[in-house]
């Protein structure tokens, strides 16, 4: 039976959120920096088992979106985590994905979209009404993450002009671990003798890029890209659902209502975006 493009695209959300609580967690083992290297070294392992990328008779313009694009994935993921070691998983994910709102309102010109420019603001606005302070070195890094998260997106239509199915996204995890594997090493007296981090980084990459990817991907061929992008957008709501129910973060009323307009303001720019070819 033929499983519904929705359905992948709704697991695949769910796997990268349990992803991040699972990280989360690890983070009591093992720094960000550890956790980052080792969600990007076992996804490269799997997803190279998988597809096996074509090397050879490359072009330079290949190889460079390719670095490019692991490079800023890697950013990615070390400061997102780095972000969640400070603030709530949920909060940390609305800033985040202001940078994906931004590319979506970015590719139109249509007037109304400063309306939803304006409502991520009031959202963002609304965390500085907060009864406690958010960690402003966590915000900063959530935000960060974001902007990396954006360029991966513009990244990730270069590479798929050059690199078929997921070879692109193969090449890429293994730049990024590559990238981070000595400064994430010299970190190894405080984790590598433990085999459950191992275990549960391995378990990150899984959750969080190889099931994810392989899924959109599938998904993609039979779902319309506007449908898909609005999907995307219950992101937050689905990473602040999970850090509930495996870490115990609670958010308040003011908190759930800045995402609540963070997720809106996502989902009327993709309405209102044209479609981009990749």
């Amino acid at each position: 039976m033929r499983v519904p493009p929705v359905l992948l695209v709704l697991v695949a959300i769910a796997s990268v959120q349990l992803g991040s609580s699972f990280a989360k967690d690890l983070f009591s083992s093992a720094p960000p920096l550890a956790v980052a290297w080792l969600r990007l070294a076992a996804a490269a392992l799997i997803m190279t088992a998988v597809a096996r990328p074509r090397l050879a008779g490359r072009q330079r313009s290949h190889w460079f979106s390719v670095l490019a694009y692991g490079l800023v994935m890697a950013a990615m993921n070390l400061t997102f985590y780095l972000s969640i070691q400070r603030i709530p998983i949920g909060m940390a994910v609305t800033f985040e994905f202001l940078g994906p709102l931004g590319v979506a309102i970015a590719s139109s010109r249509r007037a109304r979209d400063f309306i939803w420019v304006g409502l991520a603001l009031i959202g963002v606005a609304l965390l500085g009404f907060t009864p406690g302070t958010l960690d402003a070195a966590g915000v900063a890094l959530a935000l960060l993450a974001g902007g990396f998260w954006a360029a991966y997106i513009v990244l990730a239509g270069w590479v798929g002009r050059h690199w078929s199915g997921v070879t692109g996204v193969t090449v890429a995890l293994w730049v990024g671990a590559l990238t981070l594997a000595l400064p994430a090493l010299a970190t190894a007296p405080q984790w590598a003798a433990d085999p459950r981090v191992w275990a549960l980084g391995a378990a990150v990459g899984l959750m969080s890029s190889v099931i994810p990817y392989g899924l959109e991907m599938v998904a993609l061929r039979r779902i319309d890209r506007g449908v898909f992008g609005i999907l995307m957008s219950i992101e937050p709501a689905a990473a602040a659902l999970f850090a509930l129910i495996l870490l115990g973060e609670q958010l308040r009323p003011v908190e759930l209502l800045a995402m609540a307009c963070v997720i809106v303001a996502s989902v009327g720019a993709t309405r209102t975006a044209p479609t981009i070819e990749a």
